[in-house]
């Protein structure tokens, strides 16, 4: 039996991004930079719709549905089952204080299990051109670490779509990156 190659980015995988959504991953405490970047971009290419997701990692998905959506339940059978509703509702109502403008419309998903699945599975459900996402806040990484947590990276290697990446916290020349 030959092993599963898995399709490769080529032009005729590209989708234009004229007339197709983002997808743009979001989460608790980000810095608004990354949804106005996002709506930047979908103004700039006529983006019919941005879809701000969360995937949270404490839940795993039930059922995944044509428009993206996931039913979802949390990995610890003894936890608080509510707190997810908290953070959506906090979520949703940062995202509409946040995008004022003459942004194309929006709409928030809230997902569950691996990040770049969870993205990639809303990206295909709703035909998006590409991806947005932040860079990663904090101390200083190692490299291994830092790339095995990048959303980005894991995005770039998992999926044909462009991901662009928005800086949320820049060193100077003089300063160390995060994988320094």
């Amino acid at each position: 039996m030959a092993a599963r190659v898995p399709p490769q980015p080529s032009p005729d995988r590209l989708t234009d991004f004229a007339g197709h959504p983002l997808v743009v991953g979001v989460t608790p405490g980000q810095p608004d930079l990354v949804a106005l970047t996002a709506a930047s971009m979908g103004r700039a290419t006529g983006a019919p719709a941005i879809y701000f997701a969360y995937v949270d990692e404490a839940r795993y998905p039930v059922r995944e549905h044509p428009d993206g959506t996931v039913d979802h339940e949390q990995l610890d059978p003894d936890g608080i089952d509510d707190a997810w509703m908290q953070t959506q509702a906090d979520l949703v109502e940062k995202l509409a204080r946040v995008l004022t403008g003459p942004e194309p419309a929006w709409e928030f998903r809230y997902l569950a299990g691996r990040v770049d699945r969870a993205l990639t599975h809303l990206a295909r459900a709703v035909d998006a051109a590409g991806f947005v996402v932040g860079t990663h806040l904090g101390r200083h990484r190692r490299i291994a670490g830092f790339l095995n947590e990048s959303v980005a990276v894991q995005l770039s290697h998992r999926q044909h779509r462009p991901v662009l990446l928005v800086p949320l916290q820049v060193v100077d020349w003089q300063g160390r990156a995060p994988w320094e």
